[in-house]
């Protein structure tokens, strides 16, 4: 069923997950936003903890570019086609970190330690 699952969402394999795919990546170009932009680290604390642990030449190149999307939503406009033509939507930056931080707490939840950090309210 695993295999099935994966065959139906790989996009070499299925025409509808190709046109998808396609789809997303021409509305992040529009933006200048890649992919792994859309992770929103005050849904899960394992999203903060990977954005905490990356270069802070890498944190600071997505705030800009959500700045900027931000700020061509506001302004209803998109950026110009020579630069659409430049940016990179699935170039991850974000997902080595988090694996690396769920595989942790997960280790530590084997181990029957406290986790790391817990929500609280603000």
């Amino acid at each position: 069923m695993a295999s099935f699952i994966q065959a139906f969402i790989d996009p070499k394999k299925n025409f509808l997950a190709r046109i998808h795919m396609r789809t997303i990546s021409t509305r992040l170009r529009r933006y200048g936003l890649r992919y792994d932009d859309l992770y929103d680290q005050y849904y899960h604390l394992d999203i903060k903890e990977a954005m905490n642990r990356l270069p802070r030449e890498v944190v600071d190149a997505r705030n800009q570019r959500l700045k900027r999307a931000m700020d061509l939503s506001m302004k209803h406009e998109y950026l110009s086609k020579d630069l659409q033509a430049v940016q990179t939507p699935f170039r991850g930056y974000l997902q080595e970190m988090l694996a690396l931080v769920q595989r942790e707490a997960k280790e530590r939840e084997a181990l029957g330690a406290l986790p790391l950090y817990q929500r609280t309210l603000p």
